[in-house]
């Protein structure tokens, strides 16, 4: 927060001075985060509601009809037979519903791990990772298989009718468990004070973590390379996800699940990991007796998936560019460490034009996108690709999307009004290209032969 000079904090005191008015901490303060004006006390909030906005509506549904012309570019082997659709990245049923509000069409990415977060779940999803067995780990994920199974109901639920992409466990473990130096503190401050109530048990878990403790966990034991090392956990995601599904089927709610796997590196990984989870699909919905359409696919965030794109769409029904680590992994840049010490300076000194996390990098990012969109259809010609990462916001990088061929783009609920603004955009500024070849070749055929007087044939336009 800037320009707040007029602020004055007593750190002893625990109380804040603006002019004569003092406030104390526990005190409410309102910010009005578009004027900038700071209120005391707690003033009456509403969420807005695009439906009370008739003359955006009207916009945006114009956009949406020019938006979902056939996107003008033709891939070698196939691509949109719509135009742009803009879905949402939603974690729980009130994000779905937000964004079904402001027009969003589907669910690009739902974060299961985010749910894993919630307090009462956390000390069983600790209790699964320090397991030391197969068995240990399936008897704590059972505790879970309900909750999970409550809140994919919500976002089907939600989302009647349209596409849901529910991505597997993404973060290494060790995000999960206690912060390892705050532990360390804890245990060396009860040893000091002879405390032993409780110490064995803090130790244990400080040795586990420990244990866990990788030199660069982003690259390290996650995504798909924990659901091979730990299977459980995954399966129990998608018989989760396909109770659910089955569930709202029978209660009428048309379900399209997209169940994504991340971080693929080579096939060969979801050549393991996917039929198995195929057969516990193939199983619930044998035990519920009901069928209903869905797809298993992967989301594209290292280089050599988009490099062997066909050969990974021989088995991912669609791809997903999760363009953060698509972005970082390409660079070689860490995002924290890039964004906090030397990108501005970058940008600064015109060695970057724009910051690479913020607007996709088409040069070299969106070359990758666009290599992994035309070998993958070589192979699948349908394939369904989109992209979830935070540049489905982005107008630029949207227009990039339209460019290469995307099916979609998914955004925060917040966004989805910006977006389809964006994509109708790209489809005005793309089309006339076309439509001046059009003319063109209707100019031609057109064109009929005639005998002159003299015998000589000639060209005439109708």
């Amino acid at each position: 927060m800037v320009g707040a000079s007029a602020i004055k904090i007593d750190l002893e005191k625990r109380v804040m001075n603006v002019g004569e008015i003092t406030l104390k901490e526990g005190d409410w303060i309102s910010v009005d985060g578009t004027t900038g004006k700071v209120f005391a006390g707690k003033i009456p909030t509403s969420e807005p509601s695009l439906e009370e906005q008739t003359d955006l509506l009207t916009l945006l549904n114009w956009a949406d009809e020019i938006s979902a012309r056939k996107n003008i570019r033709s891939a070698p082997n196939g691509g949109p037979t719509r135009g742009l659709q803009v879905w949402a990245n939603a974690d729980y049923p009130k994000d779905a519903r937000r964004a079904r509000s402001y027009g969003a069409v589907g669910i690009g990415l739902c974060r299961t791990e985010h749910m894993f977060f919630e307090p009462e779940r956390l000390p069983i999803v600790q209790e699964m990772i320090l397991s030391e067995t197969s068995d240990g780990r399936t008897a704590a994920l059972n505790k879970l298989l309900p909750t999970q199974r409550k809140d994919f109901d919500g976002l089907f639920e939600a989302m009647d009718g349209y596409p849901v992409i529910i991505r597997l466990i993404d973060p290494p473990l060790h995000e999960f468990m206690p912060d390892e130096e705050a532990l360390l503190e804890e245990v060396i401050t009860m040893r000091v004070k002879g405390q032993t109530d409780g110490l064995k048990a803090k130790e244990d878990l400080l040795e586990s973590i420990k244990g866990m403790h990788e030199s660069n966990p982003m690259m390290g034991l996650r995504g798909v390379r924990l659901s091979i090392v730990m299977p459980e956990i995954v399966e129990m995601q998608v018989r989760a996800i396909f109770e659910a599904a089955a569930d709202c089927t029978l209660r009428g709610i048309v379900v399209k699940p997209e169940v994504m796997i991340p971080l693929t590196g080579t096939v060969k990984e979801l050549e393991w990991i996917q039929p198995r989870l195929l057969r516990i699909a193939s199983a619930v919905m044998a035990e519920k007796k009901i069928k209903f359409e869905y797809k298993f696919g992967t989301m594209i965030e290292i280089p050599r998936a988009a490099v062997t794109a066909q050969e990974v769409a021989k088995q991912a029904e669609f791809f997903s560019f999760g363009t953060n680590d698509l972005t970082q992994m390409t660079y070689g840049y860490s995002r924290d460490d890039a964004e906090r010490n030397f990108l501005i300076t970058y940008q600064e000194q015109g060695i970057l034009g724009t910051n690479p996390f913020q607007t996709i990098d088409r040069e070299g990012v969106g070359k990758l996108m666009q290599w992994a969109i035309d070998e993958g259809r070589k192979t699948r010609p349908n394939l369904e690709v989109g992209i979830c990462g935070e540049h489905g916001g982005d107008p630029n990088s949207i227009e990039w999307c339209h460019m290469i061929g995307n099916n979609y783009v998914s955004c925060s609920p917040f966004r989805v009004p910006i977006a389809r603004l964006a994509a109708a955009h790209a489809a005005l500024k793309h089309q006339p290209v076309v439509a001046k070849k059009a003319v063109a070749k209707k100019a031609v055929a057109k064109k009929v032969v005639t005998s002159s007087p003299k015998g000589k044939k000639v060209a005439k336009k109708k």
